[in-house]
């Protein structure tokens, strides 16, 4: 065996290593990176549970789930909220379209739908959920952007119409006015902008499509879907003018200040906190067109950060991933430091993903420390709602990045419960799949996926899908409360430092809080990370152990 006072080559090399590891990572540079889906701007304030320090909206949101839950003597019907003059003039305006069925949809009314219990029998009614009496119409006119710039809103509760409807007379006002009484200018079928009505919007319900849905109800399904909406917003005028009178409207119009008229800003709000001000690399999911022109008109930002979109942003949807480089870290002006890359169809083996979801970019920056600038492949992309498009995204990006260093902010919509019928994505597989093989990725995590959650929202009643929502009580059973958002990158360039979630826009996480709140206007928490640039020839000595320090 060697002597004290002449250590093996073997053991002086490890003390060597150990000795320039501490060096470094004491004097190592870092990279600060950041990964949010901002959410696109949902048009019902409702839909989902928030955080309100007013105590008028918990009491709303409880009132509301006791009577869906036990009605009792409040289950009275349908001909008490939508009544039957209500009919008559919806009946007259349909037949004016020149409609068909408008004498069978009158038998329906009058042998049926009249007579129904207004939660019992229509809200709960599973039948007019499969056959999608309500949310079908919904879907095609809840929210209308036209072609001059305008955004119309049809009268119910559940978007962001902001004119009172105190009672069921002056909505039906305002409802009737909507559909019959003020084309609005739309592009057609054919491309070209023409003034349409929005009652010319709506599409026959395919029993092909929706086979709950009978042949007679197929060839009036016009008319019945267009009755059907109206007799589930008048419902639902009358619950909450019953439980909240003239309340619900002003708790109304607050979210959708704070999460609709003013997102972009409460937005950009976050982005220019203090607690940013240091993030190198932004991964940005969900972005709206308007959002985009917010980031590069704040001042702040805009002086920081290269701003990268999608060629194929998907201006109709409207939700797109970017990424924001912090232009001190640019190796050369921005056209020759960065140039995007696509992604075929073929090299993504048909996973789904919609236009503008995926932004990648090849990137030289100055990373500090020694070798100069390193050449990267910079990827931000928002998974299908089940998850099943992150790995194919992430093999493809790893094929891609063809052995150079790769960083990906992604919301991977990954879920804390194995689905038995593999219908969604485990968590851990995913992070064993972004591991394994060759040019594997590490994540910035620490500690159980329990801790990884990055979500957290139910569903409340006031949405036209009420087999999809939960009481207030029930928010944590039957939410969605996910590890869903992930920092990636190659473990053999970069070794984590420190990693934070946020809810609050001030880099601090609640547990517990459903959110979005009126201050933090997304339903993802941010996921910040800051990683230590790992010297190449250091890597290859580094065990997987060491990579979380």
């Amino acid at each position: 065996p060697p002597s004290r006072s002449q250590p093996s080559d073997r053991l002086s090399t490890s003390r060597s290593l150990l000795y320039m590891g501490g060096l470094l990572s004491r004097r190592g540079a870092s990279v600060r990176l950041a990964s949010w889906n901002v959410a696109a701007v949902n048009n019902n304030p409702f839909e989902y549970y928030t955080t309100l320090a007013d105590p008028r909206y918990e009491q709303l949101m409880v009132a509301v789930g006791e009577l869906i839950d036990a009605p009792g003597e409040r289950d009275v019907p349908v001909r008490s909220v939508f009544t039957q003059p209500m009919f008559e003039k919806l009946k007259a305006s349909m037949a004016a379209q020149g409609w068909a069925g408008i004498d069978a949809v009158e038998e329906v009314w009058e042998s049926d739908l009249a007579s129904r219990p207004i939660v019992s029998g229509f809200l709960k009614d599973k039948e007019i959920g499969a056959k999608r009496l309500a949310s079908m119409p919904d879907r095609f006119t809840n929210t209308i952007n036209t072609e001059d710039g305008r955004t119309v809103c049809r009268p119910t509760v559940i978007n962001n119409y902001d004119v009172p409807m105190p009672d069921g007379d002056a909505w039906f006002a305002q409802w009737h006015a909507f559909f019959f009484e003020a084309p609005l200018l739309v592009k057609a079928k054919s491309g070209a902008a023409a003034p349409r009505l929005p009652c010319a919007m709506l599409s026959p319900i395919k029993r092909s499509k929706y086979p709950a849905l009978s042949e007679a109800e197929e060839a009036i399904s016009l008319p019945l879907q267009l009755l059907c909406l109206a007799i589930f917003d008048a419902i639902l005028v009358g619950l909450l003018n019953q439980l909240s009178p003239g309340a619900w409207h002003e708790l109304k119009m607050s979210i959708c200040e704070a999460l609709v008229v003013s997102k972009a800003q409460r937005t950009i709000d976050v982005l220019q906190r203090p607690e940013y001000a240091d993030v190198d690399l932004l991964f940005l999911q969900e972005v709206s067109g308007a959002l985009v022109t917010a980031l590069r008109a704040a001042p702040a930002l805009a002086e920081r950060f290269e701003v990268l979109e999608p060629r194929d942003c998907d201006a109709v949807r409207d939700q797109n991933s970017l990424i924001l480089v912090a232009k001190r870290l640019l190796a050369g002006p921005a056209g020759e430091a960065l140039s995007e890359v696509e992604l075929g169809a073929e090299a993504l083996s048909g996973a789904p993903v919609a236009e503008g979801d995926l932004c990648v970019f090849r990137a030289r920056l100055e990373l500090g420390g020694e070798g100069g600038a390193t050449e990267l492949l910079l990827a931000s992309f928002h998974g299908d709602t089940n998850g099943l498009a992150s790995t194919p995204v992430v093999s493809a990006l790893r094929q891609q990045a063809a052995g150079l260093p790769l960083l990906v902010g992604i919301d991977a919509n990954t879920y804390l419960t194995r689905d038995p019928k593999g219908g969604k994505k485990f968590v851990g597989d995913f992070v064993a799949e972004c591991a394994s093989g060759e040019a594997p990725l590490a994540h910035s995590w620490q500690g159980p996926p329990e801790g990884w959650q990055t979500t957290y929202n139910a569903r409340t009643y006031l949405q036209a899908q009420l087999q999809k929502a939960a009481k207030q009580s029930e928010t944590a059973a039957k939410g969605d409360k996910n590890p869903k958002d992930f920092l990636l990158f190659s473990p053999a360039s970069f070794t984590v430092r420190s990693t934070t979630k946020d809810n609050t826009g001030e880099r601090r996480y609640v547990e517990d809080m459903v959110f979005p709140t009126l201050q933090f206007p997304s339903d993802h928490g941010v996921l910040s990370t800051t990683l230590e640039v790992q010297p190449p020839r250091l890597s290859r000595y580094l065990r997987p152990s060491l990579l979380h320090r």
